[in-house]
Order: structure tokens, then C-alpha cells, then sequence
């Protein structure tokens, strides 16, 4: 009997929910702001083996390690789940560190996160090949050594939609989970730091995976899906975070569904007749385990027939995209230590055969605002005031425009990742030049997460790092942008034309230079002109980092919002240091 189509048909719904493309965009949520945390505590009070620290925000595991041995965390946004938080338990992670929703964890959590799971083994972190998550996580790992904390990374990039020779390469998805397992096996025995990374390294470089959405995901808080798919196709090459895939075709019967996932990841693991593979169907959110099943099975046909061998499968949902109607597969070609640590037992929840415990309760809401000390001994600055004061009033007022371009040129996140950046800034009339700075950094340092979080945060580092030493002249300001610049040149690889901030900062730091011996106003309306002028350039670009990569010409014609908020800064300042 031939295999019927998949696909998805549409169905009524009763209510006053709003409605896009017959899915409803209503969601069992407080608020779009707490769901990440309210669902923590509930979460941690379920499993047998998880704590939930809400300030700053991470899991770890109630049962201590054992001293000396190696403790694995991950993290990522949220989003995703049961990653990573359903994965912390004995012989898997010891800790987990979730972002927003689909939103990177910034570095500090994942700072707090590494010094509390260390055991005086080392800390392995675990990181999908996302931007954001890699380059929060990278700044945790100098802030660890920093700590006397040695840590090992290893980065997952499976995704072969998005395998090419520039850019930022392979996404990491579902193959995460094999890393974090039989890394997690290798841990509990004993191995150290050092061997362990190796492992993993070895795991990740041998795994594809391959994504199909048949339904887009509608995020909290969005009201619509990421991307629009007529009934009768479906979307091949489809992201984690909502992205759109790099194919969409007429809706195929599983076993040619199969085919289509695997060819791809059979050909960039060069795998053949004679190979041994473990298999992982997931469930990207809202596929019903017998589609999963099926799934599987004819993916099983076709590798047999390939001359491939299965030595290990898990099917289920463990790799979401929200409530992404799909499915992806990943194979890791397999040797025998791999199996033997992916047969070893784990407690993780969020693993098959998990134990689970009587319920006991929900963690009580702890107050998690930290207390920011920003004294320090120079005099405020008008200008710098209502410089920043302007700023953060223009950005909060503008982040649905700011979600609007990116959710074209990228996967949507950046308006809210603002607005949980400066929302709760607040600039004092006594602060001096450099404080005020320091609590923007702060600001996305500590609440943004994502890319933009990361590199805003950095860059205005720079800005309290100069005005605390020189004061407010221009060639401070020059020297904060200049070297605010190569901050995040360094973390996130961008380069002028990539389509990203950086095509705004560029041409404001070549101003800036030059205009170093002008009074500051005339700087900074040179620097106003050149930063307007290179964001407006990148609506005619094609997005080489980041999200934006990911949607190719879908991003021509829009304005990259992170170089239009460049911009605004320094248009913001033009304005204030001209009306002094």
C-alpha cells in the first residue's frame, strides 16, 4: 500500500483567538515576557534533578558532581524544548542556560552559569552554530578563565541546508543532542576536560541533519507565522528559530520525504555501502508521533537499501521549533565507543526512560533584580544625558519597526531583544558620562541575549571605557568607536557589505578619524551623515552574517535594523551636543 502524502489540512477552530492562515496564534502564556521564566520553575519543580536560578537565569542539577569531574552545560534560546533543560540529569548535562524565545542566553548568564556547575574538572560547553550563541558563549569563556575556570567548546554545525564555503556555515541542530549524550556518558565515567571536548568535536564533525516544515511556527507575542506556506507544500531546509527553508515544493509521501532529507546528509558525510549510523527522527513541535514513526521507517528502507547499516535510533520530539509542524532527521556515522556511552543510563527528563518524581510543589518566585552600583567620581555631562535619554526613548518607541525588518531580513527577535535591552534603563540627571554608558551596556549585556545583545553590549563598553578615562571630547568618542568597532568585528566576523551594524559603524568611525581636530557638535553631525548613509546602503545588500544569511534575496530592499539603530545613536547625538 503506497504511503500517503504528508501534509496538513486545515481545520476550524472555535473562540475569539486570532487567526493566520487557519492556526490559531493564541498560546497558554501570562505574558510573552515571563513565559521563558514561568515555565522554568514549573519545569524545575517537576523533574527529579533540576533547579531553576532565576537570577541571572540557568539550570543546574539539585545532585552536586562528583569533585573533579568534568560538567557539561548548554544552552541556547528558548524555544526548543525539551533542549536543553529536559537534558540536565546524571550522565548527561549538568547545567542549562535558556535564552528568550529563540534568543541566545547572554554572557553573563552563562558566566553565572559555568562558575555553579564547575566541579574542579573543567567545564564543557556545548554550543549550537548559531551567532548569538556562539559569541555569548565565547564571551563567558574568557570571563570563566578569568574566573580560574578551565573550559573546553565544542560547536555543533549539522544542518546541511545552510553547509556553503563562506558564511557562517552549517546551523547546529537536533545533533545536539548526540554531542550532549555521549559527551555526557564520557563525563560521568571519568574522562577528563581535554578528552572529552575531543569526543564531542569528533561526534559533531560526523553529523548531518536535514529539516521539513509543513506549518511555520507563530511565536509569542507574533501575530502571524514566520513565514507563509500555501496548504499542499512544504518547506525544505527549515530552520530552528522559524527560518524559511532553502526549497518548498508539493507535499511528498514519506518515503520520498525521507529521500529527500537524507541525500543531502549522505552526501556531505560522504556515506556509503558498509557505513553504521545512529539515527534521530525528531519532531520539530507539532508532528504526531506516528508521523515520526513512519517517518523513520521508510527511512530505515532507504538506507538498507543503500547499504548502510542502523545501529542506534531514537524517534520523539527533542529539538523543537516552537510549535513548528515538521520533522527532521539526523544521522551520525557511528563507531563503537559512541555507542557504548549513548547506551549508558542518564536521568535526564528529557531522554527516554527518564525517572520522575512526586510532584512537590513550585519553586517559590524569587526577587531576581540585581543591584548595579554606578558610582563613580566624574561629573555628568547634559549633553551625554540627553544624548542617551533620546536614544533609549527613540529605540523603545520604534521596536515594532524594528521587528518588522527583521522579520524580513532576519528571524524577527530584534525589536523585542531592544526593548529587553533598555526597558529598564534609567539615566539619571547626577550620572556621569561613563555610567551612563556602562548601564546601556549593561542593559544588553545582562537583558538582550542574542547576537544583538552580545555586539550592542560591547560596543558600548567601549563608550564607558573612554569617556571614564578622557572625558567627552571627540577624540574620545573616536577611540570608543574605533575600538568599539573591533570588538565586535573580532566576536562576530562582519566585514563592511555583510549587511549588518557594522555598515553603519564603519563609515561614523572613518568620520569620527577624520574629524578629530573639529569641535565635537561638527563631529558628530559628520558621523550622524556617514552612519544615515551606510545603514540606508545595506537595503541593497545581501545578509553574509548572521539570520540575515539564512533568507538570501528575501532581506534586498530591506534596511538592516541593527545599522539603523547606529544611526539613530549618532543622530540622537548630533541633536543633543548641537543644541548645547
Amino acid at each position: 500500500m503506497a504511503a500517503e502524502p504528508v501534509g496538513r489540512q486545515k481545520q476550524s477552530h472555535a473562540g475569539n483567538a486570532t487567526y493566520c492562515g487557519g492556526m490559531t496564534t493564541q498560546k497558554i502564556i501570562d505574558s510573552p515576557r515571563t513565559l521563558v521564566a514561568d515555565a522554568a520553575r514549573a519545569a524545575a519543580s517537576i523533574a527529579a534533578d533540576l533547579t531553576w536560578v532565576p537570577n541571572p537565569g540557568y539550570f543546574t542539577r539539585r545532585e552536586p558532581l562528583a569533585t573533579g569531574r568534568v560538567a557539561l552545560l548548554s544552552g541556547g534560546g528558548s524555544g526548543h524544548e525539551p533542549l536543553h533543560a529536559g537534558f540536565v540529569g546524571a550522565g548527561l548535562l549538568a547545567g542549562a542556560v535558556p535564552g528568550l524565545v529563540f534568543t541566545s542566553p547572554n554572557a553573563l548568564q552563562i558566566r553565572a552559569a559555568t562558575a555553579a556547575v564547575h566541579a574542579g574538572g573543567g567545564v564543557l560547553h556545548i554550543v549550537k552554530n548559531y551567532t548569538g550563541d556562539v559569541v555569548n558563549f565565547s564571551i563567558a569563556a574568557d570571563f570563566a578563565a578569568d574566573d580560574g575556570i578551565d573550559v573546553e567548546t565544542v560547536i555543533v554545525a549539522d544542518d546541511v541546508a545552510t553547509e556553503s564555503e563562506d558564511g557562517p556555515g552549517r546551523r547546529g541542530t537536533a545533533a545536539t543532542i548526540a554531542v550532549e549524550k555521549i559527551c555526557g556518558a564520557a563525563a560521568e565515567r571519568g574522562d577528563s576536560l581535554s578528552d572529552v571536548a575531543a569526543l564531542g568535536r569528533r561526534v559533531a564533525d560526523n553529523a548531518r541533519s536535514m529539516a521539513v516544515a509543513f506549518r511555520a511556527c507563530t511565536v509569542p507575542g507574533a501575530d502571524r507565522p514566520s513565514f507563509d506556506l500555501p496548504d499542499g507544500e512544504i518547506e525544505l531546509g527549515v530552520g530552528i528559530h522559524g527560518e524559511r527553508g532553502t526549497d518548498r515544493v508539493a507535499a511528498l509521501p514519506a518515503k520520498e520525504l525521507a529521500a529527500a532529507l537524507m541525500d543531502p546528509i549522505l552526501k556531505s558525510l560522504s556515506l556509503a555501502d558498509g557505513g553504521e549510523v545512529i539515527v534521530i527522527v525528531n519532531g520539530l513541535g507539532a508532528t504526531h508521533p506516528l508521523e515520526l514513526n513512519v517517518l523513520f521507517g521508510n527511512a530505515a528502507d532507504y538506507l538498507k537499501g543503500r547499504g548502510i547499516r542502523v545501529r542506534r535510533v531514537l524517534v520523539g520530539t527533542f529539538v523543537t521549533a516552537f510549535d513548528m509542524a515538521g520533522a527532521s532527521i539526523t544521522l551520525i556515522s557511528s563507531t563503537d565507543d559512541m555507542l557504548e556511552l549513548w547506551d549508558a543510563p542518564t536521568s535526564a527528563p528529557g531522554w527516554p526512560h527518564a525517572p520522575s518524581k512526586e510532584f512537590s510543589g513550585l519553586q517559590d518566585v524569587a526577587d531576581d533584580v540585581a543591584a548595579l552600583n554606578y558610582t563613580d567620581e566624574t561629573d555628568a555631562n547634559p549633553s551625554v544625558t540627553s544624548w542617551a535619554t533620546r536614544f533609549v526613548e527613540k529605540v523603545l518607541g520604534s521596536v515594532d519597526e524594528l521587528t518588522d525588518l527583521d522579520r524580513s531580513a532576519g528571524d524577527g527577535d530584534f525589536g523585542t531583544n531592544m526593548r529587553a535591552a533598555l526597558d529598564g534603563v534609567t539615566i539619571g540627571a547626577d550620572d556621569s558620562p561613563s555610567a551612563v554608558f556602562r548601564r546601556i551596556a549593561d542593559g544588553y549585556l545582562g537583558s538582550a541575549g542574542g547576537t544583538s545583545g552580545a555586539l550592542f553590549g560591547v560596543w558600548f563598553h567601549q563608550f564607558d571605557v573612554a569617556l571614564g578615562s578622557s572625558g567627552v571630547t571627540t577624540d574620545a568618542l573616536a577611540d570608543a568607536a574605533r575600538d568599539g568597532m573591533a570588538a565586535i568585528v573580532d566576536l562576530g566576523g562582519a566585514a563592511v557589505g555583510d549587511k549588518t551594524m557594522v555598515d553603519a559603524i564603519a563609515p561614523a568611525v572613518s568620520a569620527l578619524e577624520s574629524a578629530r581636530a573639529q569641535p565635537l557638535a561638527e563631529a558628530l553631525r559628520s558621523a550622524a551623515g556617514a552612519a544615515r548613509s551606510g545603514a540606508d546602503s545595506t537595503s541593497d545588500l545581501l545578509g553574509r552574517r548572521g539570520r540575515a544569511s539564512y533568507v538570501g534575496d528575501a532581506a534586498r530592499g530591506v534596511v538592516d535594523p541593527g545599522a539603523l539603530v547606529v544611526a539613530w545613536l549618532f543622530e540622537e547625538a548630533a541633536e543633543a551636543f548641537g543644541e548645547s
